[in-house]
């Protein structure tokens, strides 16, 4: 039978042809056959050293470069974090933080670049943080094959060490300080990381936020806003029902029996909603009477936000009121600073019925220090209110006067009759 290769005869090795005297005379050097095979045994082994499992086919080449998301700022926020991840893959150097919702792309990237590393011949150790915490846990189990301190030791010094979806454990302070440890170990060194967030840094200790935001060290890649997790993550929300029913698509720009002027505003307020929805800049107030569409463009834009992952909050002023006042008691899953913080910070904030609620002094107060803060900001802010456009007297309140200011906000007047009154017919004049 024919040797499998031509060149050693399946020996393995060969002699290479050289004058006597030079150093590689007379000696042994691998085959070709055998360096590939080399090859593929270190490329096993550094899969199998690198924990990737089934991830292993999440690579670049088989990623979009724009992402899978059909939204256009999630397809640039990917494409970006795409050509980061690509660049750290090439030159690990320092921490790769990425941060995004669910869904986002974050292990993916995080996969492709271990994969990536592997492909160049070099190690690298991807481990998902819940997971991590259970090895190191069972390794005080008497069966372990491992002992801790190997353990520890390895995901501590790995020359590339991706650690996926961390703060998704149980914040145990056991648990918390010994990913602190491995942090501060590679902070300090430092070795090249990559992090996946899936809940804001704001949720997280300082001492790990402090070293993830410094910019000496760490790059940080947003795939899309992370909403607050738990109880502070349903505050806010809008319902899916409503959302489904409230879209640019099903505003009718008719009204119900309006006349054509009438027509002209809902025009008019649409294509406000539309520009603002696509690039949310200063503040933008709807104002006209009960049913006129207010609500349905404010959910519409809300709708358009969050479809392209970015926060957004939605409150009923009356409700947002209430919602401060029961975080004071004690067994309020959610603390009042953590609650305010959220509202005077979010990225997108949205409040129906601004004039509607009980202005007690507390309520006025709290409202007014959002607002201030929002407006000197310049925070996106959205208001809708059944009040008449305000007269002198209301101009000179604190409140209305920064709602009126037209270098930061666009006032958007709605003439039109109520959709939910009964006996609706299409518009005298229409086809």
């Amino acid at each position: 039978m024919a040797p499998d290769c031509p060149i050693c005869g399946d020996f393995g090795w060969v002699t290479v042809e050289v004058p006597v005297g030079h150093p590689a005379f007379g000696k042994f050097i691998p085959c070709r056959c055998k360096q590939r095979e080399e090859d593929a045994t270190r490329s096993a082994r550094l899969r199998h050293y690198s924990n990737m499992g089934p991830l292993a086919r999440l690579t670049f080449e088989a990623t979009r470069p724009q992402g899978r998301s059909p939204h256009s700022e999630a397809q640039q926020l990917f494409h970006k974090a795409y050509q980061q991840a690509m660049a750290f893959a090439q030159e690990p150097r320092g921490w790769l933080v990425l941060r995004g919702p669910s869904g986002s792309g974050k292990t993916h990237l995080a996969a492709a670049i271990a994969n990536r590393a592997i492909e160049m011949g070099h190690p690298a150790f991807f481990v998902f943080v819940p997971d991590l915490l259970d090895h190191l846990r069972s390794t005080f189990t008497p069966t372990s094959e491992v002992s801790y301190d190997q353990l520890f030791e390895r995901v501590r010094s790995a020359p590339l060490l991706i650690l996926d979806d961390l703060g998704g454990h149980s914040g145990t302070p056991w648990a918390q300080e010994k990913l602190y440890q491995i942090m501060n170990h590679r902070y300090a060194v430092p070795l090249p990381t990559v992090f996946t967030l899936g809940l804001p840094l704001e949720e997280m200790e300082e001492r790990w936020r402090t070293r993830l935001e410094d910019p000496e060290i760490a790059t940080m890649c947003s795939l899309g806003t992370i909403g607050p997790t738990g109880a502070l993550g349903q505050v806010g929300s809008l319902e899916p029902g409503l959302l489904q029913r409230m879209t640019f698509k099903s505003f009718d720009v008719r009204g119900n029996r309006a006349s054509y002027q009438q027509r002209q505003s809902l025009e008019a307020a649409l294509k406000m909603a539309l520009n603002f929805a696509k690039t949310p800049e200063g503040w933008l107030v709807l104002l006209g009477p009960t049913g006129c569409g207010k609500t349905h463009l404010s959910v519409a834009i809300a709708n358009e936000r969050l479809k392209g992952g970015q926060e957004v909050l939605y409150f009923q002023v009356a409700d947002l009121l209430d919602y401060l006042r029961v975080t004071f008691n004690p067994n309020s899953p959610v603390t009042y600073d953590q609650l305010f913080e959220r509202v005077r910070t979010t990225p997108l904030l949205i409040l129906e019925d601004f004039g509607s609620h009980h202005a007690t002094p507390w309520a006025r107060e709290k409202l007014h220090q959002i607002i201030v803060h929002r407006y000197d900001a310049r925070l996106p802010t959205l208001f809708t209110t059944s009040e008449a456009e305000p007269d002198e007297e209301k101009r000179k309140d604190p409140l209305w006067s920064r709602l009126l200011d037209t270098t930061v906000v666009s006032l958007v007047p709605i003439d039109a009759p109520d959709y939910r009154h009964q006996g609706r017919s299409r518009p005298a004049g229409s086809s």
